[in-house]
């Protein structure tokens, strides 16, 4: 969690709080599924998987269309 908070302060040096909070929160969110689903066994729904997966399209656009 020290990790991820300072990752995040550091990519706010360099980019824009509008894209990098939305972008760490998404990996969070995804990562938080996928620990639940690997470690813990958690059974996701098929349709929940499209969303997971629009979830990640949606982080990876805004990371293309983010300006430097």
């Amino acid at each position: 969690m020290i990790a991820s908070f300072g990752f995040l302060a550091l990519a706010v040096k360099h980019l824009p709080i509008s894209i990098v909070y939305p972008v760490w929160t998404g990996i969070g969110a995804v990562g938080s599924i996928l620990v639940g689903v690997v470690f813990f066994k958690d059974q996701i729904p098929t349709i929940t998987w499209l969303f997971i997966a629009l979830l990640i399209i949606g982080i990876i656009g805004i990371k293309i269309t983010a300006g430097h």
